[in-house]
């Protein structure tokens, strides 16, 4: 260790000498790898390969995997093929706003008898006049079909009466994976097997690029519960689905994902919950 701590100041100090002090780590990297071939995971360096690469037809909407590619073909038809390609090339970004219901009744058994307690009830009104404070151009507003989700988009839709509220089963919580490191003993397999097609459908159905014809961004509001945001961030970024359980997200806090139309995606906002006073604050 100290015979490489050596050989690090050396180049330090030469380094600092033709005043190319930018590429000392480079330098010390190449140098303690041998032949400078190795791959390198180095956060500070450009000499590195990526663990995992980006999959940019996670959708499926990738314009070159939509139309059939030219073959030997003249300047005609490469003219044409290119044509399609961009007839299939989407112009604008659908935003999804993710909303975690307020806090309810977790003690009752029934869907019907886990309603909003009257904290619950405040949070939801704090983040509806925050959505409605955002001044977005909102498309529409969808919640999961369970008792605490519907009761939360209803408080919302009173700060945006403009939009239609519409239910979805799909989103309805549930356990969409089992998480790593596992949560104790206790592995639910088939709740993980049932709950985690209908999640990941669900997913499918929401997350993708924008369609061609779009002409304007979108922004979308979905109610819906913790398990399923958190599988929907991973799976949207591309993380390790199993990773879920290690976020954590506030009752009403705002979850903003947006799709590029070259199909990358972003997190602007990951449980936001910075507009609600401390007390109104709470995760279960």
């Amino acid at each position: 260790m100290r015979r490489h701590f050596h050989r690090i100041q050396s180049f330090a100090k030469k380094s600092l000498k033709v005043g190319a002090v930018v590429v000392v780590g480079v330098l010390v990297y190449k140098e303690l790898s041998g032949n400078g071939n190795n791959v390198l995971h180095a956060s500070w360096t450009t000499n590195y390969e990526p663990t995992v690469k980006w999959n940019s037809n996670w959708d499926r909407r990738e314009p070159q995997s939509l139309v059939q590619p030219v073959r030997g073909g003249g300047d005609a038809e490469q003219a044409d093929y290119h044509q399609k390609i961009d007839s299939q090339t989407p112009k604008t970004s659908r935003h999804l706003i993710l909303i975690r219901h307020g806090q309810y009744f977790d003690n009752a058994t029934a869907d019907k008898e886990r309603f909003l307690t009257s904290l619950g009830r405040a949070q939801a009104q704090l983040t509806g006049e925050r959505l409605k404070e955002l001044n977005l151009p909102y498309t529409s507003l969808i919640s999961s079909t369970m008792t605490r989700a519907r009761e939360t988009a209803s408080i919302i839709h009173k700060s945006l009466p403009h939009l239609k509220h519409v239910q979805d089963d799909s989103l309805r919580e549930g356990a969409p994976i089992p998480p790593e490191p596992p949560l104790g003993s206790w592995r639910p397999e088939q709740k993980f097997f049932q709950d985690g097609a209908r999640i990941e459908s669900a997913f499918r159905k929401y997350f993708y690029r924008a369609n061609p014809e779009q002409t304007e961004d979108t922004y979308e509001i979905i109610v819906c519960h913790a398990n399923v945001i958190r599988y929907f961030v991973c799976r949207a970024l591309q993380f390790p689905p199993e990773g879920w359980l290690r976020l954590s997200l506030a009752h009403g806090s705002i979850t903003h994902v947006t799709i590029r139309p070259n199909g990358r995606v972003s997190v602007r906002a990951l449980g936001d919950h910075g507009f609600m006073p401390v007390p109104q604050i709470s995760y279960s």
